[in-house]
């Protein structure tokens, strides 16, 4: 199949964008017919937007975008599951419905311009591209010290990751079809995709503000999304607490021949009060902090032999 017949469909998961939508489907709709006029991807190629839920208008706005130009067609989930989730929904919608689906935020933070070059390695014979960012030098010092953290903080836990890469990528058919065989709940799209393993490369751009709206991931919720990444993807935290214990066992038999020591061959043994109340407090923080990862990694065995359905499609838009 020449590269004049692929069709390419544009993921975008939304979530509360009724301000942002008016500005950035227009322009993926632009990346589209640039695409088609420059033949590297069919005429049919869509944008599929998916409602995870929202309680603004961006399902009402949805539906009369899809009036207009029925290039736009969306989904819209039952009940707000969450960004991966509404992510993998439009994927998996578009699985058999395209030759390649490039994923993509409302928000506009990620360049649209950068989906010809991707569109362009695919056309080569790369199945999976990753939109890479740059540089961070628009992010605060804070945000740019937090993000280099997230991502070696991830590295240390043994969690394969593209460095300043989020949900920007191209996916070869080819791609979604071995995705759709991960069926995990804890959902962590940036460890999954690279160990699909298919010929990969990256397309760097300068990411930009938002075009509207506020950013659905604060530092507390990224932070959240970077522990189900590593206790979705690595064990290396239970070792760290048996580490962490064996440690102390040593640190204790030390303590233990000083103490005997002391007891035989001096006078007095000090009271030692505060030496007792910060080892009481130490290992205490040890202990719980010990039985919250432990309890993390029992809340996802507990989530996962359940079976549930990661999402319910309530309505789509398709014709």
């Amino acid at each position: 199949m020449t590269a004049e017949n692929n069709i390419i469909a544009i993921v975008v998961p939304c979530y509360n964008e009724g301000d942002a939508l008016p500005i950035s489907v227009p322009k993926m709709l632009d990346v589209l017919d640039r695409l088609s006029v420059l033949k590297l991807a069919s005429k049919d190629s869509y944008v599929l937007l998916c409602n995870d839920g929202s309680t603004d208008c961006t399902w009402e706005l949805i539906e009369k975008m899809h009036i207009v130009d029925k290039r736009v067609k969306g989904i819209s989930l039952a009940h707000n599951r969450g960004h991966q989730n509404v992510l993998l929904a439009g994927l998996m919608t578009v699985m058999n419905r395209c030759d390649a689906a490039v994923s993509i935020d409302a928000d506009l933070q990620d360049d649209p311009e950068a989906i010809i070059e991707m569109v362009k390695k695919f056309n080569e014979g790369t199945e999976i591209v990753f939109g890479v960012r740059s540089s961070r030098e628009k992010d605060s010092w804070f945000k740019r010290t937090t993000a280099h953290a997230f991502y070696s903080f991830q590295k240390s836990m043994g969690l394969e990751t593209i460095y300043d890469h989020a949900d920007y990528r191209l996916l070869s058919n080819r791609a979604l079809q071995l995705l759709s065989q991960y069926s995990e709940s804890n959902l962590f799209l940036r460890g999954i995709i690279p160990q699909i393993g298919l010929k990969s490369d990256i397309v760097t751009y300068a990411r930009d503000e938002r075009v509207a709206g506020e950013s659905k991931y604060p530092l507390t919720k990224m932070l959240g999304f970077s522990i189900d990444g590593i206790t979705s993807f690595s064990a290396r935290p239970m070792r760290w607490i048996f580490m962490t214990g064996l440690i102390l066992l040593l640190i204790d038999l030390v303590v233990g021949i000083y103490v005997f020591v002391s007891y035989f061959f001096s006078d007095h043994i000090s009271a030692g009060w505060t030496s007792i109340m910060l080892s009481i407090w130490a290992l205490g923080s040890l202990i719980l902090m010990s039985i919250g990862i432990v309890g993390e990694y029992i809340g996802k065995i507990f989530v996962e032999v359940k079976h549930r359905p990661r999402y319910a499609v309530s309505d789509k838009l398709w014709d």
